[in-house]
């Protein structure tokens, strides 16, 4: 429901590249039709208002994008279609001669003059339309039973690219094989016989919207869009308007990697758009995008590209990573290995190497590693290119790197050639491996606080053939924070081998809760390449006082919060601003979120007991029958303390658990196995005594 109505407020629009025919307009439309003349052999790329500017957009608001998309270099790096999402078409959308007809306060030129403008910029249009009937309440337009008029239509405004989404379809209850098919067909066969991208946008799956057949749903596109269409979407939307979080990034390139073998030149998946500035940190950001390249995918900014700081500026327009999804080979990356916290994804591409991931999805930083076997090249050298740093090293093998939570790390490989370069040295991250006896859960930020003494190791690794010489390493904290080191430096580190760095780190009594850090700084010789120094930093979260007597824990101070949707939210329902409320009781006090969701506390051993109610909050009562379940989990240092097994919206449960001796605290709440879709969960009066 969440996700159906964020659409109709300003209805979604994905790009999509439709491929020329020669065959006429009497031609037979299967899924599988030839097409002549690839439009967009590569991923497209460019703009789209529904993100950043929803349904809020005027041919002011357009011409200007224009104009930053050129001024900013944005389109001179590829971005060159301005796409119009839903929010361009009239109230009443459709004529009474049946054409298709812009709102006039937004357009009082309409649409022909506009894109005149955006193609005189050196630039395409896009525009967005539905492929089931108008039905109002449901959508904003339907080109049901218009096809073809809407598509000579498009194409006399002189539109480049056409997307086509699903939400008067899925409310009609069409079949999308079909519908898209023949849209596809109208495209191909308009009046003006114009190339136009299509872009195949069916966002429905289950349990997100709704329980729908699979072949309603986007993860069943696959099976007939390479065959009609440019791009087609592979999931849900990646976010809401204005927000667009990093576990929904790695989901939807999650369902976007289930079929690469369908993919090829002007026919890609598409996992939604790009979203800088809308709820991601630059290096989240950074993932995304990394991630969007190497799966070939279009790559559409979502954000308002007029107000976008200049790092987001130089991420989208980095030339090695746009060079990577523009590849003419066409290939989507595939996952080696296991999947897990930490993950390697290999592209092929058109000259033979290989465009390599390293993606770590924890929240602590984490040495990544695999080797040149492992994704699919032969030799004895190996050319490693970082393509967001730009530094060429040379490996005997081993791809490795320290890589940032929730980063990336991307390197172009191929057999090394010529004088040996400068050898790949993978400097660790510091790493706490003693808070006092206190094991730390694993892949999120270590917990520590004032007083605490830590022992930290960094690794450094020559994955080179010639040694490095004097390797050294320095770490640093926080302010008032106390380093000791207690190795040795070896004098070189032969080509294969590794040097453990071992300090102690001391906090001040005093020091101040929040985010903090550890930076270890190495550094060492190379032969003919001088002193080669790298940063790598790994971040710690300093602990609040912990709780003090009888608690209300909603009333104090977390570590961290996560909902699956929105925001955790105190004495309030998540999402709707009310009371708490379980089974018609009200509670004073609790904490709302949607599933999934961790609530982490510090109590220091200071806390005995835990008492709450846990279940899902009566706001569901007033939506429908779908999803509404949960399970909730206490879980102290690492260990289950309570599992509440599947708890629906009838039948709330009491949480009384023993704290004794616990020192990281998380209240943990899952999906139950159904998807998030009305998972309004609640800790109700939930009571620390301390």
């Amino acid at each position: 429901m969440k996700r159906l109505l964020g659409r109709v407020i300003a209805a979604v629009l994905v790009t999509a590249a439709l491929v020329t025919s020669t065959t006429s307009a009497t031609a037979t439309t299967t899924s599988t039709t030839q097409q002549t003349d690839v439009v967009s052999p590569t991923p497209y790329m460019g703009w789209n208002t529904y993100y950043g500017l929803a349904g809020d957009f005027t041919e002011d608001t357009i011409k200007s994008v224009a104009d930053s998309l050129v001024s900013r270099g944005l389109a001179k790096a590829g971005y060159d279609i301005v796409w119009l999402d839903g929010g361009w078409q009239a109230d009443v959308p459709r004529s009474a001669a049946g054409d298709l007809q812009p709102n006039a306060a937004k357009f009082p030129n309409g649409l022909k003059p506009l894109v005149d403008y955006i193609h005189s910029k050196g630039l395409k249009a896009g525009i967005y339309t539905d492929a089931g009937p108008y039905i109002p309440g449901k959508c904003g337009l339907g080109s049901g039973g218009y096809y073809q008029r809407d598509a000579d239509q498009f194409a006399a405004w002189g539109f480049d690219a056409v997307k086509v989404d699903y939400l008067c379809g899925i409310a009609a209850d069409l079949d999308p094989k079909t519908v898209f098919t023949e849209f596809a067909q109208a495209l191909r066969n308009n009046a003006s016989h114009r190339p136009m991208i299509f872009n195949l946008c069916n966002p429905v799956t289950s349990p997100d919207w709704g329980n729908y057949p699979e072949s309603q749903q986007s993860i069943n596109s696959w099976s007939y869009a390479p065959g009609i269409a440019q791009s087609w979407r592979t999931y849900t939307d990646v976010g809401f308007l204005g927000d667009i979080k990093f576990k929904d990034v790695l989901r939807n390139y999650d369902a976007n990697a289930r079929h690469p073998e369908v993919v090829k030149p002007g026919a890609f998946s598409d996992p939604d758009y790009l979203g800088p500035e809308l709820g991601m940190s630059d290096e989240e950001f950074r993932s995304q995008f990394t991630l969007w390249a190497v799966a070939a995918a279009p790559l559409v900014i979502g954000s308002d590209v007029r107000k976008l700081s200049t790092t987001s500026i130089a991420t989208l327009t980095d030339p090695d990573v746009i060079a990577i999804n523009q590849d003419r080979a066409a290939v989507q990356a595939v996952r080696v290995g296991a999947a897990g916290t930490t993950e390697t994804w290999v592209k092929r591409l058109a000259d033979g190497g290989r465009a390599v991931v390293l993606l770590n999805r924890g929240d602590s930083a984490k040495t990544v590693t695999t080797t040149a076997a492992a994704v699919g090249l032969s030799g004895a050298r190996f050319t490693l290119k970082n393509a967001w740093t730009n530094a060429v090293t040379e490996s005997a093998g081993t791809i490795s790197a320290a890589v940032p939570a929730h980063g990336t790390a991307l390197f172009r490989v191929q057999p090394a050639r010529g004088v040996p370069g400068i050898p790949h040295v993978t400097a660790g991250i510091p790493q706490v491996t003693k808070v006092g006896t206190d094991a730390q859960p694993e892949g999120v930020a270590p917990v520590v606080a004032g007083g605490d003494e830590l022992t930290v190791q960094v690794a450094v690794r020559n994955d080179g053939l010639l040694p490095v010489f004097k390797p050294a390493v320095k770490v640093a904290g926080g302010s008032g924070w106390t380093v000791k080191s207690l190795t040795t430096a070896p004098e070189y580190l032969p080509g294969g081998e590794q040097a453990t760095f071992t300090f102690t780190v001391k906090l001040p009594a005093g020091a101040a809760p929040g985010s903090a850090s550890l930076t270890a700084s190495t550094s060492y010789e190379t032969i003919g390449y001088g002193v080669q120094r790298q940063t790598t930093v790994s971040p710690v979260v300093v602990a609040p006082e912990p709780p003090d007597g009888t608690v209300a824990l909603s009333h104090h101070d977390w570590i961290t919060a996560t909902s699956g949707w929105m925001s955790p939210t105190v004495d309030e329902s998540v999402g709707g601003g009310s009371p708490i409320s379980l089974a018609g009781t009200t509670y004073p006090t609790g904490i709302g979120v949607a599933s999934p969701s961790t609530v982490r506390y510090y109590l220091g051993k200071a806390c005995t007991r835990l008492t709450a109610t846990v279940g899902i909050d009566d706001a569901v009562r007033n939506v429908g029958p779908e999803g509404g379940t949960a399970t909730f989990q206490v879980i102290g240092d690492g260990k289950v303390l309570y599992d509440s097994g599947v708890v629906d919206r009838d039948h709330p449960k009491p949480v009384d658990v023993d704290l004794t001796g616990v020192r990281v605290l998380d209240l943990f709440v899952g999906d139950a196995g159904d998807g998030g879709y009305n998972d309004r969960a609640d800790w109700a009066a939930p009571t620390a005594t301390c």
